[in-house]
């Protein structure tokens, strides 16, 4: 099978490459703007081509080298809070970036699937009572990125409807791992490897501890966009989230507690956001109906794995300083 995987540098996009690749698959990834170290990558560089999806003719090449039967269109600006400080390069990026994707499916002639990565963003503010929260749900986005996704779906259907391209849209609630930056999970983790190392203070900044998240490892991830890919309906948009909710608090006290010295806790007012929604947490159950998916890796497993990752990294790190 032939695999294109639009952001192959970047956290979910490296998993799916190693996956692809190992699965025997013929595959090509696209980089720009790398978000994970290079060293994560490096394993499969010889199979990257550049492209950056504001561009259509960049596009054109990728689908054109890659005649895939499966896309997975990744590349985006993922982060909410990024998005308020770059507003237009994130709409640019991930709206007329998904467009240009479509458009060069459309003049390819091909007939791929096309899993587009979609996000628990875009629902916003949700009601107690209306947690987890359905597919059905309405979306009121919160930030730009939020914004800028829910546009990214209503392309994707609307190129299926009338163009006739199996759009399959997966809404990506937290997800976490190692090589993961700019969430609270990574962003604890590595801080406290690099207090650890003797590169910080004893002191694990934080933002808001008390909004809950369902969190998802991103190899679970990983295994649930291929089965989308897979068995998922054409034009059929599936929740993507973990099974349990957890206080960011309690995500803090288990890094300090595996911390390998005291630390204390203090909150950062820059790692704020201006906008935050209090819960986040899906019904995952359409996906499963249509897959079989289940979560199958804890948090507890993940935190301890993105804990060794930022302790091998920064041990090296650490080595290298005068």
């Amino acid at each position: 099978m032939n695999v294109l995987i639009l952001g192959a540098t970047g956290f979910v996009g490296s998993y799916l490459m190693e996956r692809a690749i190992a699965a025997g698959h013929a595959v090509l990834g696209t980089h720009y703007n790398a978000t994970i170290d290079s060293r994560d990558w490096a394993s499969y560089q010889d199979r990257l081509q550049r492209c950056d999806i504001r561009y259509r003719e960049q596009v054109d090449v990728a689908i054109r080298r890659a005649q895939p039967d499966v896309i997975y269109l990744l590349a985006a600006q993922s982060y909410p809070a990024l998005s308020w400080q770059v507003p237009a390069e994130t709409l640019d990026t991930n709206v007329v970036g998904t467009a240009n994707v479509y458009e060069a499916i459309r003049a390819s002639g091909l007939d791929p699937v096309v899993v587009v990565a979609c996000s628990s963003a875009q629902y916003g503010e949700v009601a107690a009572e209306d947690i987890p929260v359905r597919e059905s749900h309405p979306m009121r986005p919160l930030h730009p990125y939020g914004v800028s996704k829910v546009a990214t779906e209503l392309l994707a259907l609307q190129y299926h409807a009338n163009a006739g391209i199996r759009s399959v849209c997966a809404r990506i609630f937290n997800t976490t791992g190692p090589r993961k930056t700019g969430d609270v999970c990574a962003d604890i983790t590595q801080r406290v490897a690099r207090i650890e190392a003797g590169l910080l203070p004893p002191v694990l900044k934080v933002g808001n501890q008390d909004t809950w998240r369902a969190i998802t490892d991103v190899r679970d991830l990983a295994r649930a966009l291929e089965l989308l890919a897979d068995k998922g309906d054409a034009g059929g948009v599936y929740n993507i989230s973990g099974a349990t909710t957890y206080q960011i608090r309690e995500i803090v006290e288990t890094a300090q507690t595996a911390a390998q010295l005291p630390l204390s806790i203090e909150t950062d007012p820059d790692l704020l956001r201006p906008s935050d929604e209090k819960v986040i947490f899906g019904d995952s159950s359409r996906l499963v109906a249509a897959t079989g998916w289940r979560q199958q890796i804890p948090l507890a497993q993940t935190l301890q794995d993105m804990l060794a990752y930022w302790r091998a990294i920064y041990r090296v790190d650490a080595g290298r300083l005068p």
